[in-house]
């Protein structure tokens, strides 16, 4: 991956989350949540899952080329399938669905 790929954000390194794959509309990105980012069951919070599908959808429209600046979400709906646990590797895959003049679709 070139310097430009690799660049995170602070709420990627806060998450702990890096991409381990990156392709013309394509990101797979990981995470290992910790203790600190349970609920109060003990499973990982649905809000940090989310934060994973999120990065990934947002990484994958950056993939695009010309290119695309800067993305960011406007909608979000996401289903659980079952509990994440804090210490297993979550891997979120975002890709390109749709891209239109001003506004471009990611799934996860």
């Amino acid at each position: 991956m070139s310097s430009e790929t690799r660049t995170t954000s602070p709420a990627w390194q806060w998450l702990g989350i890096v991409a381990v794959e990156l392709g013309e509309g394509l990101a797979v990105l990981e995470m290992t949540p910790t203790e600190h980012m349970a609920n109060h069951a003990g499973f990982v919070h649905g809000g940090m899952i989310s934060a994973l599908a999120d990065s990934a959808m947002g990484r994958c429209l950056r993939t695009l080329k010309p290119g695309v600046v800067r993305a960011m979400s406007f909608d979000l709906k996401l289903s659980f399938i079952a509990p994440a646990r804090v210490g297993e590797t979550l891997r979120a895959t975002g890709r390109v669905v749709h891209v239109a003049n001003i506004r471009a679709d990611g799934a996860c």
